[in-house]
This record gives C-alpha cells, structure tokens and sequence, in this order.
C-alpha cells in the first residue's frame, strides 16, 4: 500500500507565541525527540516518519523559509499555502499530491511519535476506510485516510479537519503504548515529553 504522508505546518501556533513570545515559532522550536537528540519540532516530526512512507507532503506558510528547507532537506514536496486551516490544507495537499492507495494526516507540532506506531496506523488502512491510534481510550494522530475517501479528503475547507469523515466511513482503532500519539506542542512547556 502507497500510503502520502501530509505533514500540515501552516498553522500559527498562536497558543505558544503567546507565552513564548509573538516571534516565536513553535516548529522551530528545539526539543529533544524520542531519540535524545535536540532538533527543531517539526524536524523531529519529519525524523519520525518510518520508512515505508516514501511521499511525504509538508503544508507550511510561505513565508516559513526554515520550515520549506527542513523539509526539503528530508525529501518533502512542499505546499505552500496562504490558508492556515486544518480543512484547506488538506484538500490541497491531496490535491496536489495526485494519487494514491491512502494518506496519513500528520501534525507538524507532534513531534513525539514512535515510528512503529505510524507503521501500525498504515497497517491497519483498508481502501474505504480510516485508520486511527488508540491512547488511553482516546483517538491520536496520526490517522489514515483509504482512497475511497478522497473526495471527502478535497472537500475539506476552513479549520475544520477531517473529523467529519469519521461519520462516513469505517474506522479502525489500532491500540498503541504511545503517549507520543496524544501529546502536541501548544504551549513552551510542553516541548518536554514525559512519556507518563
């Protein structure tokens, strides 16, 4: 299965320049990933994609020049879009990534997911369907989208992400020992994963 990886990076992070301050970028922001090495966060994101996804997609702003240089250090296609909703960015990077058995909808400021738990995710994609990790009872990302469900990907707009499909389609819980799956940098504090 030919799986894309959608890494979406346009969002503000308003949340976090609040507290850390207006230039700051949490993307770029450094903090020891899952392997004890210090990178920015959405290096450690794109470090953590397994190998099995070979198209890897990164939505990002254009005016985020450090965020397209990272990911065209680790071989993304890069989208840049004006739009910093969830929905818009989605559609378009289905859209411009033409087609494929499925794609994974990754978060650009999770950077502490296990590699295995993304290859379980894929793993558990059928054609018409969603696959999703299961933490602690509650869903995480990221989650798989089956290539029937494309249209429903393009259809997207705003804010909103892809929750809305979940009602159409068959969903897949795959369980996971990841505290990775649930946590997203928002605020400075949390650049420190404590796997609790």
């Amino acid at each position: 299965m030919t799986v894309t990886a959608i890494v979406l990076a346009a969002g503000q992070g308003s949340r976090f320049r609040a507290e850390a301050g207006a230039d700051q970028d949490k993307l770029l922001a450094d903090c020891v990933g899952l392997d004890g090495v210090v990178r920015p966060v959405i290096e450690q994101v794109l470090v953590n994609l397994p190998e099995c996804v070979v198209k890897r997609w990164v939505v990002t702003s254009p005016d985020r020049v450090d965020v397209v240089q990272l990911a065209e250090a680790y071989g993304c296609e890069v989208l840049l879009l004006h739009s910093a909703g969830m929905g818009d960015s989605i559609a378009a990077a289905v859209a411009a990534s033409g087609p494929a058995d499925g794609w994974l909808v990754v978060l650009g400021d999770m950077p502490f997911i296990r590699s295995s738990s993304i290859e379980r995710v894929i793993d558990g994609l059928e054609e018409s369907g969603i696959s999703v990790p299961l933490q602690d009872g509650r869903y995480g990302h990221p989650v798989a989208f089956g290539q029937a469900l494309r249209p429903g990907l393009m259809a997207l707009t705003g804010d909103r992400g892809a929750k809305p499909l979940f009602a159409q389609a068959t969903v897949r819980e795959v369980p996971v020992d990841d505290p990775g799956v649930l946590w997203d940098v928002d605020l400075p504090q949390s650049l420190y994963f404590s796997a609790r």
